[in-house]
C-alpha cells in the first residue's frame, strides 16, 4: 500500500489485533479524495481502545469532510477522554467551514478548557464576522488562563513594540555604580535591559545583608525586582539564584529557622509580570558546604534528619510577552545570531554540577563557569547584562570575556572597589 496517498486502510477486524489496527491507522499519510474507507474510520473512533479512537479521530480529520460534522459532534458528546475529544474539536476546526460555526460556539462553554481553545482556534478563521468577534471578546474574563491569554493577543494587544530590540543605552555600557540599586534602577529608562542575572543578598546570613525580618527583606527584594521588570525589554530573561536559608538557633531551647527563599518570590515574581521558564539547579560538591546532618549520624533519631544543602536554585523567568521568540531573532542581525550560537558542550539538563568560587575580600561569590552559562545561554554578543548585586563582579567579567556588554550595581565600597580591580581598572566607572 502506498500511505503517501492512502484510498483504503485494509483492515480485517476479525484477523488484526489491536496492535495491527493502531500500526496501520498510525501509518497512514495523506488521505486522497477518493478514499474510500471514510465509513471505516468512523466505526473505529467509537472502539473500546482509546489508543484506536484517537487515531480514528486523526485520521479523519484529513479528509475535511463536511458530512462528517455530525458524526463528530455525537462523538464529542459521548468520548470521555480529553486527549480525544481535543482531536475531535480540532477536525471540526480544520474545516475552515461557515457550516462549523455552530458546532464551534456551543464548544466554547465546554468544561473542558482544551477543547476551548481548539474551537478558538476554529473560530478565528472567521473573526471578521462580528458576531464571532463580540463571542471570542468574551472570552477575556475566562476562567483559565490560557484562553484568556489567546484572547489577549488576538484582540487586545495594542502594545508598541520595540524595534531597536538588539540595542541598549550607550550611557549604561560597561558601568559599575557604587551606589543603591533602587535609586540606579530608577534612572533607567523603560527597556534597557537584555539579561540580568543575579544573587540577592542572604537574609541576616552574612554580615552584610541584616534586615529587620523576614517580610522587610522579601518586600526590598519585591521593589528591586519590579524595578528590573520594568527595565528590562520585552520578552528577555531574569535569572534569579537564591535558595533556602537557614538562620541558626538562638539558644538550646530554640530551633533553628530556615527560610524558603525562591519559593516565597515565585509568586510575586508572576504576578509582577515575570513568566516562569524554567528551574535550574546548582550542586555544589558536599564538603563544600556546612554540615548539618552530623548529629544525625550519630544518633538516627527520625525527625532529626536535616540533610546536607548542596544546592541553589536558578530560578529563569522571562518577561511576559505575546511574541514569540521568533520576534526577537528578527530584531538582530545575522551575523549576530551565528556568532553568539552555543557551541557543543553544552549542558542538556538542569542540573549543574559546578564547584563554588572563593573570593579574600566577598563571601559568597558566583563561579565564573556559571555566569558563562547563564549569559551565553540567555543573552546575545553585544547585549546589555546587569547584575544589581554585583558582589565581587563574576557578572560582569563573565559579560566582558563573552562580548556582552555589562551594568553591575554594588552598594558597599569595598566590594566596588574589588570589582574594579578584578576588572583591571579598565573600565569607565561611575561613582555617584
Amino acid at each position: 500500500m502506498n500511505y503517501e496517498k492512502s484510498e483504503k486502510i485494509n483492515i480485517d477486524f476479525f484477523k488484526m489485533s489491536e496492535k495491527d489496527i493502531l500500526v496501520k491507522l498510525k501509518s497512514l499519510g495523506f488521505l486522497s479524495k477518493s478514499f474510500k474507507d471514510s465509513e471505516l474510520l468512523i466505526k473505529l473512533s467509537k472502539h473500546k481502545n482509546k489508543d484506536i479512537r484517537y487515531y480514528a479521530v486523526l485520521n479523519l480529520a484529513k479528509l475535511s469532510d463536511e458530512n462528517l460534522l455530525h458524526h463528530l459532534n455525537n462523538l464529542i458528546n459521548i468520548e470521555k477522554v480529553s486527549k480525544i475529544r481535543r482531536e475531535i474539536a480540532s477536525a471540526i476546526g480544520r474545516l475552515r467551514s461557515e457550516t462549523a460555526i455552530p458546532y464551534l460556539l456551543k464548544l466554547l462553554n465546554d468544561s473542558d478548557p482544551n477543547i476551548t481553545l481548539q474551537s478558538i482556534r476554529g473560530l478565528l478563521v472567521f473573526k471578521n464576522k462580528k458576531e464571532i468577534e463580540e463571542k471570542l471578546k468574551n472570552l477575556k474574563k475566562h476562567n483559565n488562563e490560557l484562553v484568556r491569554k489567546v484572547i489577549d493577543v488576538e484582540f487586545f494587544d495594542n502594545r508598541l513594540y520595540q524595534k531597536n530590540h538588539s540595542e541598549s543605552p550607550e550611557n549604561l555600557k560597561n558601568k559599575v555604580i557604587n551606589d543603591d540599586v533602587y535609586k540606579v534602577l530608577k534612572s533607567i529608562d523603560n527597556e534597557s535591559i537584555h539579561l540580568t542575572f543575579t544573587s540577592p543578598p542572604y537574609y541576616n546570613a552574612r554580615d552584610y545583608s541584616i534586615y529587620n525580618s523576614y517580610e522587610s527583606y522579601l518586600s526590598f527584594l519585591k521593589r528591586i525586582f519590579k524595578e528590573i521588570h520594568r527595565t528590562t525589554k520585552e520578552g528577555r530573561f531574569f535569572v534569579l539564584n537564591t535558595s533556602p536559608i537557614i538562620i541558626p538557633r538562638v539558644g538550646r531551647k530554640y530551633s533553628s529557622v530556615r527560610y524558603p527563599i525562591p519559593y516565597d518570590l515565585h509568586k510575586d515574581l508572576v504576578e509582577m509580570g515575570w513568566e516562569f521558564i524554567d528551574d535550574i539547579v546548582w550542586v555544589k560538591p558536599e564538603p563544600s558546604v556546612k554540615n548539618r546532618v552530623s548529629g544525625f549520624n550519630t544518633h538516627r533519631k527520625p525527625l532529626a534528619y536535616k540533610p546536607n544543602c548542596i544546592t541553589e536554585c536558578l530560578m529563569v523567568y522571562r518577561k511576559k510577552s505575546n511574541k514569540l521568540i521568533d520576534w526577537i531573532y528578527d530584531q538582530y542581525p545575522k551575523e549576530t545570531i551565528e556568532k553568539s550560537k552555543v557551541s557543543d558542550g553544552y549542558e542538556t539538563n538542569n542540573v549543574w554540577k559546578i564547584d563554588p568560587s572563593h573570593d579574600k575580600v566577598h563571601s559568597a561569590i558566583f563561579p565564573l563557569q556559571l555566569c558563562d552559562r547563564v549569559i551565553k545561554y540567555y543573552s546575545f554578543m553585544g547585549d546589555l547584562v546587569f547584575d544589581p548585586f554585583a558582589g565581587s563582579g563574576s557578572v560582569g567579567i563573565s559579560a566582558k570575556e563573552n562580548n556582552r556588554n555589562y551594568l553591575l550595581t554594588e552598594i558597599n565600597e569595598v566590594y566596588y572597589k574589588r570589582i574594579l580591580d578584578k576588572l583591571n581598572d579598565d573600565l569607565f566607572t561611575v561613582k555617584k
